[in-house]
């Protein structure tokens, strides 16, 4: 049986929020709370790869990366920029960095 990844935690502030962030702007699916009392957000990425987030105090950032293929990179950066406006309009204008994504296109 070959080796593969099955989760991650991946640590949040608000792990709900940021799982259907995550889930929104990446064209994933949002699983279902997970865990005792679902304190896991899960995102499947693909068929056996889900990323779990969880509620942490003083979460810091943590670096993800995807490769993707040129059409789903339009989609995914489509949907950042319309978010990071919504972000900002909803900070009266100010800039607010919602998070660190690298995509790379295939």
């Amino acid at each position: 049986m070959p080796v593969t990844l099955n989760h991650t935690i991946v640590p949040a502030a608000d792990h709900r929020a940021a799982a259907r962030f995550l889930a929104t702007v990446m064209g994933l699916a949002e699983l279902p709370p997970a865990g005792r009392n679902g304190h896991f957000a899960p995102v499947r990425v693909n068929e056996t790869l889900t990323l779990d987030f969880m509620a942490v105090p003083d979460a810091e950032g943590h670096h993800l990366a995807f490769d993707v293929d040129p059409a789903t990179f339009d989609g995914i950066l489509a949907r950042l920029r319309a978010a990071a406006r919504t972000a900002r309009a909803g900070r009266r204008g100010r800039p607010h960095l919602l998070t660190k994504v690298m995509l790379f296109a295939s």
